[in-house]
């Protein structure tokens, strides 16, 4: 996986290299500000929140409505949100 299955954030722009297991290795799946020792930072969170906090993250970094509309239409196809819509 090229991108976090929490986020859609590709996991080559994580500054940790990615979230951690419960053992302490490196999480193939999740990126750090999703997933850390093992479990979810936001554990509570629906997919549909996840995609209005990513998308209100894409802006604040200068990207346009529009296309932070695009980036997170994945969101809720990722391994984490799979029967959770």
């Amino acid at each position: 996986n090229k991108i976090c299955q929490s986020c859609s954030m590709p996991l080559s722009k994580d500054p940790n290299g990615g979230g951690t297991e419960a053992d302490g290795s490196i999480s193939l799946l999740y990126c750090s500000y999703c997933y850390e020792k093992g479990q979810f930072l936001q554990p509570d969170i629906s997919a549909h929140e996840m995609m209005d906090f990513v998308k209100n993250k894409v802006k604040e970094m200068g990207f346009p409505g529009f296309i932070a509309g695009w980036m997170v239409k994945r969101i809720p196809k990722l391994r984490r949100w799979k029967g959770n819509r």
